[in-house]
């Protein structure tokens, strides 16, 4: 197996059950760190999910590309810190050969009908969510929810998916709910916070190898 070859079983859509609520949690994860799994323990927690899908995307369109480590590597990676079953770490979106978000939203929504969606977002992605392509049409096909990230807290006033969106804001008290919501509906979920991000590692990462080992 080559070091970018990945298994077969992740380049499966994970099974779901007609009833389920399931959550969508989408990123390049590069790397992948506990920022990401307070995410998705508070998301499991809080929006009372069945399961939740940690997907690693082949690419970021936002992103440079150069900078990506193997697909296979962040796999491995998301799945030692992946906190507990009900989440399913996937690449799913390798095989559908797809890179932005609207058009795999819309295949998992045609193969899985009868159960219950909702796309989780760290704040610190709703500053941007709008330079997403066809972001708007993300926003109509699953509910979202926006779970807090540090110094993006006020994120959810400012940014122009929140403007644009903003009747169709729930309370997070009625955060259980949202899975089961016609879109467009979402909600910001205060909790928890590490101050971990992906791109600190990575430039922590690229210091580290230009000192000089004694």
């Amino acid at each position: 197996m080559t070091s970018d070859a990945v298994a077969e079983r992740y380049l499966r859509m994970p099974h779901a059950e007609k009833g389920m609520a399931i959550g969508l949690f989408g990123g390049s994860f590069n790397p992948p760190h506990e920022g990401h799994a307070l995410v998705a323990e508070i998301a499991l927690r809080r929006l009372g999910l069945d399961q939740l899908w940690w997907m690693v995307t082949p690419g970021n369109p936002l992103k440079n590309h150069r900078e990506l480590a193997p697909l296979s590597e962040r796999i491995r990676l998301s799945e030692d810190i992946a906190p507990g079953p009900r989440v399913k770490v996937t690449a799913f979106e390798k095989r559908l050969g797809q890179s932005y978000t609207a058009r795999t939203l819309q295949r998992v929504q045609a193969l899985n009908r009868g159960v219950h969606f909702v796309w989780i977002m760290g704040a610190d992605n709703l500053g941007t969510f709008h330079r997403w392509q066809n972001w708007q049409k993300i926003a109509c096909t699953f509910p979202i929810a926006v779970i807090d990230r540090p110094g993006s807290t006020l994120a959810y006033l400012s940014s122009r998916m929140a403007k644009t969106f903003d009747y169709a804001r729930i309370d997070e008290e009625d955060a259980m709910s949202l899975a089961r919501r016609r879109a467009p509906a979402w909600t910001f979920i205060h909790g928890p916070r590490s101050p971990l991000s992906s791109t600190a590692l990575r430039s922590q990462a690229a210091l580290e190898k230009t000192i000089p080992q004694k």
